[in-house]
């Protein structure tokens, strides 16, 4: 048995033999050409060819992945289309006077190693798409196809890399998962595996002597298993058969109302960490994210993050989530999650220390590019943002006073934006107890009951010692949740849960009593919870 570590791409398990994919090696030779013209002829039409092929894979990509993920091939079309590349082959051709094959494959490399070579990981991920366009136009002119097949049986793929169209095409009964070498987690391959639920891991370098070899991808913990024993065969064959039941539960879910059998409706959302979650968040059916964490883009980076790279994301997220809902977390730094470059103090009881919003409020620059990147997405999609950890009515008339800031800063640049909800989490005792005074100022309210149980209780929740006395159905906790939500709608609010409470079924019913508006869950709790829904009378 060998065990290789991995970057995990979707949460799932997939158990069978591997197969090797071989990309069809399109050769290519420079060969001066006698008629210029000609050859400019040649590559036009094979331009033109390419372009046929990707929108027959758009509308493929459409019924199998939605319009959002089909975007890719259309974005591929338009890159074939693009000024830069298209000269940059016109000049070899007319100026060496070589064959159109080898004008294709200089550029594209060319392209592939500027784009490679960036230190945005968003437009990194954008060499394989160079790559792809260019080895379907050369595939063209040498009179070849692109072949994804993958055989009879239904196998793991592995791969040094894997382009887009080859993703799409291949025979989705018979791709159990992939595994690659190279590539990224924002790729448009690992966006499209998301999407279609492939459980896929990338960073494994490829054995040849694996072709034929039974094989585990736990896309959970980010692990390859080749030739497993039988025990941990049969540990990840009761893991696969768990997926595969909540898959049913979707299949007799999916698209149905959060409603109780009296008529009482509630919204349904998805809390997430970062954008590999997105792809979780559509497939369990949420109705937006009520909760995205923005402070991963801090944690997994060395310095500050741009707002041009925090602006990417937050597009991201707000294009694929396709005009739903989704609540964006400002930072929350502090506390259980620390950063080095922020050179914050060690604390005696860093949960009531120098955390999340006092941080924003005291170092605003860092703040300010925040809602910056924010408000620009905000153009893409139906973007909102909540603040946490406020305590008061001044702290939250600060914020406003910076957002007046922060768009008159984007109207100067010429930078649109949209329509942006603004609310708080209620977290704090302080907080629910002013909530009649805070719901005049803000548009939401989204209870943090994570946070709010363990300062209501005045217990840790990291302190296992501690675990005897911490009950977060406390009456305590239920009685300031009802409070909350009763002060939002008397100031014509919503108000919704954002902790691990809205996913705990025993209170589901109570949380409908009390009128709150939204629930938001891990993607994985959502149809277990729109099924406790639907069974209240």
């Amino acid at each position: 048995m060998e065990s290789k570590e991995g970057k995990k791409i979707f949460r799932g398990v997939a158990i069978g033999r591997i197969r090797i994919f071989k990309k069809t090696q399109n050769q290519v030779e420079r060969r001066k050409v006698e008629n210029i013209q000609k050859e400019l002829a040649r590559y036009e039409s094979a331009k033109q060819k390419a372009i046929d092929q990707l929108q027959t894979l758009y509308k493929k990509a459409l019924k199998e992945v939605g319009e959002i993920n089909a975007q890719i091939f259309e974005v591929h079309s338009m890159m074939l289309e693009d000024g830069d590349y298209n000269d940059s082959i016109h000049n070899l051709i007319s100026t060496q006077g070589v064959n159109a094959e080898y004008a294709v494959a200089t550029t594209g490399d060319n392209f592939s190693e500027m784009f490679a070579n960036m230190d945005d990981e968003y437009f990194k991920a954008r060499s394989i798409d160079i790559k792809d366009i260019s080895e379907r136009v050369i595939a063209i002119l040498n009179g070849s196809d692109i072949s994804s097949d993958i055989g009879e049986e239904p196998v793991i793929i592995a791969a040094e890399d894997l382009a887009p169209s080859e993703t799409v095409q291949m025979d989705k009964e018979k791709l159990l998962g992939f595994i690659t070498h190279l590539g990224s987690a924002n790729s448009h391959t690992a966006i499209l595996a998301r999407t279609m639920g492939i459980p896929a891991l990338i960073g494994i370098e490829i054995k040849s002597d694996w072709d034929g070899k039974m094989a585990v991808i736990d896309g959970y913990e980010g692990k390859l298993v080749i030739e497993p024993d039988e025990e941990i065969l049969i540990k990840y064959e009761e893991q696969r058969k768990k997926d595969e039941e909540q898959k049913k539960l979707l299949l007799n879910l999916k698209g149905k109302e959060n409603v109780t059998l009296s008529g009482k409706k509630i919204n349904l959302y998805a809390n997430i960490g970062d954008v590999s979650d997105l792809a979780a968040v559509l497939q369990n059916d949420a109705g937006g994210i009520g909760l995205f964490r923005s402070e991963f883009l801090y944690l997994e980076k060395k310095t500050f993050p741009t707002e041009e790279e925090q602006f990417l994301v937050y597009r991201q997220v707000a294009e694929r989530m396709a005009g739903k809902k989704v609540i964006i977390r400002t930072l929350d730094i502090g506390a259980d999650k620390q950063v080095d470059y922020f050179h914050l103090d060690k604390e005696d009881n860093p949960a009531m220390g120098y955390r999340a919003i006092r941080i924003c409020l005291t170092q605003p620059e860092i703040f300010k590019t925040q809602l910056r990147a924010l408000f620009r997405a905000s153009n893409y999609g139906n973007i909102a943002v909540m603040y946490p950890m406020i305590i008061s009515l001044e702290e939250v008339r600060e914020i406003k006073k910076i957002v007046k800031e922060v768009k008159q800063e984007l109207d100067k640049m010429g930078f649109p934006y949209g329509e942006v909800e603004q609310g708080i989490m209620i977290e704090t005792p302080a907080a629910a107890i002013m909530s009649d005074v805070l719901a005049k100022e803000v548009d939401f309210f989204s209870i943090g009951t994570n946070d709010l149980t363990q300062y209501t209780l005045a217990i840790d929740r990291q302190n296992s010692k501690l675990d005897h006395f911490y009950n977060p159905h406390h009456e305590a906790v239920m009685r300031l949740i009802e409070f909350v939500v009763k002060n939002a709608h008397e100031a014509g609010i919503w108000a919704g849960v954002c902790g691990e409470l809205g996913a705990d079924i025993e209170l589901t019913e109570r949380f409908l009593e009390m009128g709150l508006d939204e629930l938001s869950v891990s993607p994985k709790c959502i149809l277990p919870v729109r099924k406790a829904i639907r069974e209240i009378k």
